[in-house]
């Protein structure tokens, strides 16, 4: 088995078409060699806890609203080619991350860690869903098979905060500034949302590997 790390935040729509692209692949050849794992990476470390106005967020990262129409316009083509129905205009906020990661580590050690980042991607981007709200994540847990009432808890207390942040800060040092990035057996990094055709390539050079070590 080989080890696919991704780095990634979930409100990252290059993410959820990365991902989305990847699935394809992976539903193509049900046996391929990988064991997904999720590691953090937030694209807004600085964002107030409580999120901001997304409209706001959006014009002063791109500096004006035609800017920002603009800067989507890709997301948009992109996140249709791969069949997905993103809804942007209905996320009112942009949210702080921390949590949303946090809740990804805890479904990690529950083995459920995919589940709850499709889910996360589909609050947001499909349902525009706030995923910094507790109550959003706490009911994502649920439909992820996932205690409520314990993440409920846990998410009431700093559990697991700084730990989120250091591997955060972690990537960063690695030299990884933006997401997805997917790590493949510790080696080769991957940057941006590839396509099924590449995902397809590595399995199968992978699968030629294994078959034919040395």
């Amino acid at each position: 088995m080989v080890k696919l790390v991704i780095m990634s935040d979930p409100i990252c729509p290059w993410c959820y078409i990365g991902k989305t692209y990847l699935d394809r692949a992976l539903e193509q050849v049900p046996d391929h060699p990988f064991i997904i794992e999720w590691q953090p990476f937030q694209l807004n470390p600085e964002m107030p806890a409580g999120g901001m106005d997304r409209r706001a967020y959006l014009e002063g990262k791109f500096g004006g609203k035609e800017e920002a129409v603009q800067a989507y316009l890709p997301v948009v083509q992109h996140g249709e080619k791969a069949g997905l129905n993103l809804k942007l205009d209905n996320i009112g906020r942009t949210p702080n991350t921390l949590d949303a990661h946090r809740l990804i580590h805890w479904a990690g050690i529950e083995g459920r860690q995919t589940a709850v980042v499709s889910a996360l991607f589909r609050a947001y981007f499909n349902d525009g869903r706030d995923i910094g709200d507790v109550e959003v994540l706490g009911d994502i847990a649920d439909g992820a098979g996932l205690d409520a009432s314990v993440i409920m808890r846990l998410l009431g207390t700093d559990a697991d905060r700084e730990a989120i942040q250091g591997r955060d800060a972690a990537a960063r040092n690695m030299g990884i500034q933006s997401v997805p990035t997917f790590i493949v057996a510790g080696q080769h990094a991957v940057p941006g949302a590839q396509p099924t055709e590449l995902w397809l390539k590595v399995i199968k050079e992978l699968r030629a590997g294994a078959e034919n070590p040395g």
